[in-house]
């Protein structure tokens, strides 16, 4: 088992969790760009999202809007930008990203300057602590 995302379903890989049921997912990103920002995932490995099956479709949309409901009372972003990008991990994730300006969910969170030019990776973005991400998981599961 090779991806990062089943591992965590399976309980192999540490994560924040912020809700799980028997299909569904959802945990805390480990390089957010803002406090709070996390994904919803199906159980099953699914690579393209656009491959999931209706029903575990919607069921992703209707929890990643509970989270985002949390994710404005606690966190108090201008918006909850959601976003799938297919990107990453090659494992189907819907991500919640709370946004401070327009430019917060596209560019601005992969930007920087590399021998004068403009480059977008994430490792700019610095790894969370644990204990933040704990807290933030704490805090959106409403406990």
């Amino acid at each position: 088992m090779s991806c990062v995302f089943c591992q965590i379903v399976a309980g192999n890989a540490p994560a924040s969790i912020v809700y799980q049921d028997h299909d569904v997912m959802a945990f805390m990103a480990i390089r957010p760009t803002a406090a709070g920002e996390c994904l919803v995932i199906p159980k099953a490995h699914v690579d393209h999202f656009t491959d999931l099956d209706d029903e575990t479709a919607q069921r992703i949309m209707v929890i990643a809007q509970r989270i985002a409901r949390r994710l404005r009372t606690e966190f108090n972003p201008l918006r909850v930008g959601m976003l799938v990008h297919g990107f990453g991990v090659p494992h189907a994730h819907f991500i919640l990203v709370p946004q401070q300006g327009p430019h917060h969910l596209t560019s601005d969170r992969f930007a920087s300057i590399a021998n004068g030019e403009i480059v977008f990776s994430e490792r700019e973005i610095p790894l969370a602590e644990r204990a933040t991400l704990d807290e933030h998981a704490r805090r959106l599961a409403g406990e």
